[in-house]
């Protein structure tokens, strides 16, 4: 009979029409039709256990790793607008802004980084400037990318050996109780 034909034709036009068009995110249908299936597993099962399954036991239902199973539950999860009032509503608070950018510093470190720049400045200003120019190259100080020992020599036209000698009176100079004290803060 050609009712029952279309019928089950019509059936899946309007399955495949609400799972490409009810999500804000779109998921394949084939993800649909897994989703609804690990859905309509997990009811039953909670229903035969009186408790939430397990993915490693819905994975055993299903024939499923429980890694699948997680990631299926996680693909199958509702989106929520950034615009979505959040508390009682006197205020116009919004999720979008609780919500931290982690690529951006926050003003906490962006000025403890400025501060410990301006103090290397500093102690750096007790040395001499081929000192500190070498202390600059050999810790990547300024801008500079770490150089070796023998890099450094090269741009002074030294050995590696009296580069070594150099950075060492430096860095003694700056073990200086005044000077260290500057910078003692920031290794907390």
């Amino acid at each position: 009979k050609f009712s029952t034909y279309a019928t089950w034709w019509i059936r899946q036009a309007i399955t495949r029409s609400i799972a490409d068009q009810a999500r804000t995110i779109r998921i394949p249908v084939h993800m649909v039709e897994t989703i609804n299936k690990l859905m309509r597993t997990s009811r039953r099962m909670m229903q035969d256990l009186g408790r939430e399954p397990t993915p490693e036991e819905l994975g055993k239902a299903l024939e499923m790793d429980p890694d699948k199973v997680r990631e299926i539950f996680k693909i199958s999860q509702n989106t929520t607008s950034l615009e979505t009032p959040v508390g009682d509503g006197d205020d116009e608070s919004t999720l979008g802004d609780f919500i931290a950018d982690d690529s951006q510093v926050s003003p906490y470190d962006a000025t403890s980084q400025q501060m410990l720049r301006e103090n290397v400045e500093e102690v750096l200003a007790a040395l001499s400037d081929r000192e500190a120019r070498v202390l600059m190259m050999r810790f990547g100080l300024g801008g500079n990318k770490t150089m070796t020992l023998e890099e450094v020599g090269k741009k002074f036209g030294v050995t590696r050996e009296r580069i070594r000698q150099i950075e060492a009176k430096a860095l003694r100079k700056l073990k200086h109780p005044s000077r260290r004290k500057k910078l003692q803060d920031f290794l907390e």
